[in-house]
C-alpha cells in the first residue's frame, strides 16, 4: 500500500522538487513500467513477508531503493495499492535530495532496465 501524489491534489510551491519527482515518475514509467504512478513517495505499507523478499533482492541504496522496490515486487508477482494523498510542501528547512542522488536515482534506473 503507497500513497499516490496526484497531480491535481498536489500543493506545491517548489517548483524544482516537483520537477525532479515527475520527471523521475515519468521516466520510470516509460522504462520500467514499475505497476504504481508515484516510485518516488516515501511511506510506504508492506505485509512483514513481501518486505523480506523484496528486501533480499533489491541492492539499491538511497533514492532509488524505493523505485526498485516497486519495480522487483512487480517482478516477483505482487500487488501494489496506491490511495491518493494531498502531498503539501513542508514549511520548514529544504529538500535533501542532492545532485548526487539525483545521478545515482538515473544510474540505478539505468541498471534496472537492463536487467530486466
Amino acid at each position: 500500500l503507497l500513497p499516490a501524489r496526484r497531480e491535481k491534489a498536489v500543493v506545491s510551491t517548489q517548483s524544482t522538487g516537483k520537477l525532479i519527482s515527475c520527471t523521475a515518475n515519468y521516466l520510470t514509467q516509460i522504462m520500467l513500467w514499475p505497476g504504481c504512478s508515484d516510485v518516488t513517495g516515501s511511506f510506504r505499507l508492506y505485509k512483514k513477508e513481501v518486505l523480506q523478499d523484496l528486501i533480499s533482492s533489491c541492492i539499491s541504496k538511497g533514492y532509488v531503493f524505493q523505485m526498485e522496490m516497486m519495480v522487483r515486487a512487480k517482478q516477483l508477482g505482487y500487488t501494489v495499492q496506491e490511495v491518493p494523498i494531498t502531498f503539501v510542501d513542508r514549511v520548514y528547512g529544504e529538500s535533501k535530495i542532492s545532485s548526487k542522488e539525483i545521478i545515482g536515482f538515473w544510474m540505478g534506473m539505468l541498471r534496472l532496465f537492463a536487467s530486466t
